[in-house]
């Protein structure tokens, strides 16, 4: 039976975060049961440690035991991948990444974030040699891929052409600055929603809330929302069902998870 709709994760990024005790996690939780709690009212987080240093596998099982049937995790990419002026010549950073044991989460394994610095330029040529290195499957699993792209020169019609030549998503960023890419280049959808504000209880006001929710379901469903930025403005890929993930991520992010819980809530009506 073909599904008639995709289906819709919204969390934060990391879990570990200071700020959130006493406001997200209850006074006094032990910071070791912090991903426990923030997984059983999430149903998605990033997973940023890995962006900074190589795990281990002992510690993706342990992370993946500690959360409930049904919650996935994106995991960022290492910076020694992205952040390089040859992109082409990342291979052997990229194995030593998956051989870090990045399947031992198991089915709380979801897409693949490569975040590149301001600094990347577009380079059809260089980057189509970095898409090429990526692994679509490993140990028989498929492996899901997002870029998040922060250069105006991506904001080319060859870009997204790209990316669906590798069935690879582009990152949807909300940001004051960064390009807001809405193409849609992959079977999923990556959104990472960056203009929350600690002042506002729900980190966005209700009518943000409720417009962002309508456009989720949209993408889960096969749309397209009219009122995001696309790049191509006449090709349109076929309609299916998409899963869809969604970040709540801001320069305070104290109010994140109430974002996300608040978005949630509104996807469950």
């Amino acid at each position: 039976m073909t599904r008639s709709c995709g289906t819709i994760r919204v969390g934060v990024g990391g879990w570990t975060f200071e700020p959130w005790r006493g406001v997200f996690y209850p006074r006094g939780l032990p910071q070791a049961e912090e991903l426990a709690f923030a997984s059983r009212r999430l149903t998605s987080i990033e997973i940023n440690g890995t962006f900074y240093r190589t795990q281990t596998p002992a510690t993706f099982r342990r992370w993946a035991g500690e959360t409930p049937d049904g919650f996935v995790f994106a995991i960022k990419g290492p910076r020694v991948v992205t952040h390089r002026r040859e992109l082409g010549q990342a291979g052997d950073s990229l194995k030593r990444f998956f051989d870090s044991g990045v399947l031992e989460l198991g089915d709380r394994l979801g897409p693949v974030l490569w975040q590149f610095p301001p600094t990347t330029k577009f380079d059809e040529a260089e980057f189509g040699a970095f898409l090429e290195l990526l692994p679509q499957e490993m140990d028989g699993r498929r492996l899901r891929h997002a870029v998040e792209v922060r250069h105006a020169s991506f904001c080319v019609p060859s870009f997204p052409a790209l990316l669906r030549r590798f069935g690879i998503a582009v990152v949807f960023s909300e940001h004051a600055t960064y390009p807001a890419i809405a193409d849609l280049t992959g079977d999923f959808v990556y959104a990472r929603l960056q203009k929350g504000e600690d002042s506002i209880e729900t980190g966005y006001p209700p009518p943000a809330l409720d417009a962002w929710a309508a456009r989720l379901r949209l993408w889960a469903e096969g749309g397209e929302p009219d009122d995001l930025p696309r790049i191509e403005k006449t090709e349109r890929p076929a309609a299916k069902p998409r899963d869809v993930f969604a970040y709540l991520i801001h320069e305070g992010k104290v109010r994140a998870p109430a974002a996300a819980m608040a978005l949630l809530q509104r996807l469950s009506a």
